[in-house]
């Protein structure tokens, strides 16, 4: 089986993993983004920001890869402050669709006590399904 790597034309290189791998098969695994730029710089300190900035993350590894946001079948998010979630489900709701319209894959949300990266809020995984 053939997989291929998937990284976004300019961004600084994932250390250790690979953003994107898709297979020959169209199926496209994207490894946990998070909420920071193409160079590794975290804009955004607020959790709707890094929510934000993590799902256009994914959407440009998927745009990489061939596809766009309707392609996505499942999101796994990893957040360390369910209240700060919680409290936040307009600003959330609202960011959300700012990124992914009204496309809605099957999600889970786990609670984490950290993530590797300290300024990091949340961490998301997706699977993608492209047509070949």
């Amino acid at each position: 089986m053939t997989i291929t790597t998937i990284q976004p034309n300019g961004w600084a290189p994932a250390k250790g993993y690979a953003n994107g791998m898709l297979t020959e098969d169209g199926i496209l695994h994207i490894g946990g983004q998070i909420g920071w730029t193409e160079n590794q710089i975290f804009e955004a300190k607020d959790f709707v920001g890094q929510m934000e900035q993590t799902l256009n993350n994914i959407a440009a590894i998927v745009k990489e890869a061939g596809g766009t946001v309707e392609n996505i079948t499942r999101l796994t998010w990893f957040i360390i402050d369910k209240t700060e979630y919680i409290s936040k489900q307009k600003e959330v709701g609202a960011a959300y669709r700012h990124v992914f319209g009204k496309h809605f894959p099957a999600m889970s949300v786990v609670v984490v006590k950290e993530l590797i990266e300290d300024e990091a809020q949340i961490e998301i995984e997706a699977t993608a399904h492209l047509t070949r």
